[in-house]
């Protein structure tokens, strides 16, 4: 990898909009010169085949990505089988890709910086349930009493999140 290769994670539950994220910031950096690779877990178990996370990796590729993959049922689409790959190594794995920043399409557990989405109110036990949660971007208005210790966007302000963002992984 280059020098220094910046991690950010998308995470949120299904249909809060994370690999359209993905997409929108693998489209800003690679406009802006930057050597892109996405990761996403597959969430809904078994091995990905033809599914939507697999045509998930295809508009991640389309948006600009390197290299992207999915993982999911002991199976990493890089045509390669192990039995349980985890974020570390597959982040290892992208060390011959020569990147400068890897987006991450869940893996709620991990420990890199975070972007959360909340779609609704029930999507809040999120916040408590991730670490370093970088900023959340929110479907609906929240409160910001809760949200005093986070950065708040709406989904409706794109451009300043995405802004945000990429100074972030710069």
């Amino acid at each position: 990898m280059g020098i220094h290769c910046s991690i950010l994670q998308i995470v949120g539950f299904q249909n809060s909009g994370k690999t359209t994220l993905m997409e929108k910031l693998i489209t800003r950096a690679e406009q802006e010169g930057l050597k892109v690779a996405s990761i996403k877990h597959h969430g809904h178990g078994g091995v990905p085949d033809n599914d939507s996370s697999s045509k998930d990796c295809i508009r991640h590729n389309k948006a600009g990505a390197i290299v992207s993959s999915v993982i999911g049922g002991g199976v990493l689409q890089l045509s390669a089988k192990v039995d349980n790959w985890n974020l570390k190594e597959m982040i290892e794995l992208y060390n011959v890709f020569p990147l400068d920043v890897i987006f991450v399409e869940g893996y709620k557990k991990e420990c890199y910086p975070k972007v959360v989405l909340i779609r609704n109110e029930r999507d809040l036990s999120l916040l408590y349930s991730v670490t370093n949660i970088l900023c959340v971007i929110s479907h609906i208005k929240l409160d910001k009493k809760i949200l005093k210790d986070h950065q708040v966007f709406q989904l409706d302000q794109e451009k300043l999140y995405i802004d945000y963002l990429m100074k972030e992984v710069v």
